[in-house]
């Protein structure tokens, strides 16, 4: 859309640079590219250590009904309870079987985090009025073939989910803001409570965005002295016209502390597991900020990582992002565009700050570039015709496209356990799913199946209990003890201890990696031992 003169709610009005039809078909485009590249084969990448813990967690919901929130966790329960609503009403329509086998699996729970990063990228769709039609359709594109962003989706972490809740308070707020319905203003606290109750780095998140609004409002305030254009009106004057135009103090009042309420209420369910773990629940959530600041300093890196982890992998929405945001601040011209630069930009300042920093974080930072990118381009496509050559833009999308594609492929499908990529950080090792196979096998063969017993005596096993979910006989001990059970797991560090203890009744399974070890994680390998007789 072009930019022809401002409306009633100082938003830019746009004339349509392409059909209706065109425009939902594109936008039924990319969602379906972002869905394909978000849902394809979501068991091919071993679960990573997180995603274990979290998955344990999810099991006790779903199979006791159990779910206490704990600040040493850090993070909140929104991922837990909606997860578990899809074997839960699997099991309402098929059975407590049932629910487990098409519920409780690596398709379903990645699933709702790839829902979640399916669903940022239409939200960003809804930002068409305020960015235009090509700068919508641009960040939504962007989101949908971000390597990172789909590697993200893709991990049964909070991230998706919390992205999207942060990206729902700003387009719910817009629209709120536009038309004045109170739905609007409700939808936006319930992201917000969502953010707060999905992860407890809302503390960055939150104050970014509050100061982003306010620095994009004295920003504009300004320019108008700058520029020397004439004020018409005062702050508060310009306040009351649009507490006027939303319908008036005591509507918005009243509005405003339901809102509140609302914000409250469903922290409240939330972290006290909907009442059952009620205050306790609500004072840990407070208490695991002071945790999560007491320990910023593990995962350290240098303050750069942020913007070299993006430059190695996400280099097309930093650099974009980076045009757009000098673009939004010299003209002036375009509130929102100013407010994503100061948001993504002020993000990616205020956690480089932070000794703490996992590659997950940077899916914070790639949303709103992409939207600030999106703006860049809309800027692009209409400079571009009106030279009459807005087709060039193409070249530039095609080359963007051929980029980020050979990224996806490399990153999501082919080396998505290299340690050498930016966003495999600590992952598990594809050999590991071998060893989960050998053992089911092992289980198959005896008669056992998942009433097989099993020690775990390595110090390291995180993601197994995941994919031991339904064995009756785990036992998940760190150090070497006595024991009788068909199958023992022990690590490469154990290995003398192992053979001196185990190795006149136990033999060792090979993996068919070097010195028979099946890797875990960088540094982590595992040995398998296997009952003499009950071997092959």
């Amino acid at each position: 859309m072009r930019a022809t003169q401002t409306d009633t709610t100082g938003a830019p009005a746009y004339s349509a640079d392409i059909s209706e039809r065109v425009w939902r078909l594109s936008s039924l485009g990319i969602l379906i590219v972002g869905a394909f590249l978000r849902l394809y084969n979501l068991a091919l990448v071993p679960f990573h250590h997180d995603e274990g813990v979290n998955g344990n967690f999810l099991v006790s919901l779903v199979r006791e009904g159990k779910y206490i929130y704990n600040p040493e966790n850090y993070h909140g329960p929104t991922l837990y309870y909606f997860s578990a609503l899809i074997p839960w009403i699997a099991r309402f329509f098929g059975g407590k079987s049932f629910g487990e086998i098409y519920g409780l699996n690596d398709h379903t729970i990645r699933g709702v985090t790839a829902v979640f990063g399916i669903a940022t990228i239409w939200l960003a769709l809804l930002l068409r009025k305020r960015i235009g039609t090509i700068g919508a359709l641009a960040a939504a594109g962007l989101i949908a073939i971000s390597p990172g962003s789909i590697y993200l989706s893709r991990y049964f972490i909070h991230e998706s989910l919390f992205v999207f809740f942060t990206l729902g308070i700003v387009v719910a707020s817009l629209k709120y803001y536009d038309s004045g319905r109170a739905v609007y203003l409700i939808l936006a606290s319930i992201s917000a409570a969502l953010m707060v109750a999905t992860k407890e780095t809302w503390v960055m998140n939150g104050p970014v965005l509050l100061i982003a609004l306010v620095t994009t409002n004295v920003y504009f305030r300004l320019r108008v002295r700058i520029d020397g254009k004439l004020d018409e009106s005062s702050l508060g004057e310009q306040f009351k016209q649009t507490i006027d135009r939303l319908g008036g103090p005591v509507p918005v009042a009243t509005v405003a502390l339901v809102a509140f309420a609302v914000f409250i209420i469903v922290n409240v369910l939330f972290y006290s597991s909907f009442f059952t773990n009620y205050p306790k629940g609500v004072r840990d959530s407070l208490q695991a900020l002071a945790l999560w600041r007491g320990r910023t300093h593990e995962h350290e890196h240098p303050w750069y990582q942020y913007v070299y982890w993006l430059l190695l992998e996400e280099g097309s929405v930093l650099l974009l992002g980076g045009v757009g945001a000098l673009i939004a601040v010299w003209r002036a011209d375009n509130r929102l565009a100013v407010f994503l630069s100061l948001w993504s930009f002020g993000l990616l300042a205020a956690y480089s700050l932070v000794g703490y920093k996992t590659p997950w974080i940077t899916l914070n930072f790639i949303v709103p570039l992409a939207l600030t990118s999106g703006y860049t381009l809309d800027i692009a496509y209409q400079k571009l015709r009106e030279f009459g050559q807005p087709h060039l833009l193409i070249v530039v999308g095609v080359l963007i496209v051929a980029i980020c594609g050979y990224q996806v492929y490399q990153l999501n499908f082919v080396h998505y356990d290299d340690d050498q990529l930016p966003y495999v950080y600590a992952h598990t090792k594809r050999e590991m799913l071998s060893m989960v196979d050998e053992i089911d096998k092992i289980g198959k063969r005896l008669g056992t199946g998942t009433d097989t017993g099993i020690a775990l005596v390595s110090p390291d096993y995180w993601p197994l209990p995941w994919y031991f979910r339904d064995y009756k006989k785990v036992g998940y001990f760190q150090q070497i003890v006595p024991t009788n059970e068909p199958i023992i797991i022990g690590s490469m560090a154990q290995e003398e201890q192992l053979k001196k203890t185990f190795g006149d009744r136990y033999v060792l399974v090979p993996s068919g990696v070097d010195e028979g070890a099946y890797p875990l994680r960088p540094g982590v390998d595992l040995l398998l031992y296997v009952r003499k007789d009950v071997a092959r």
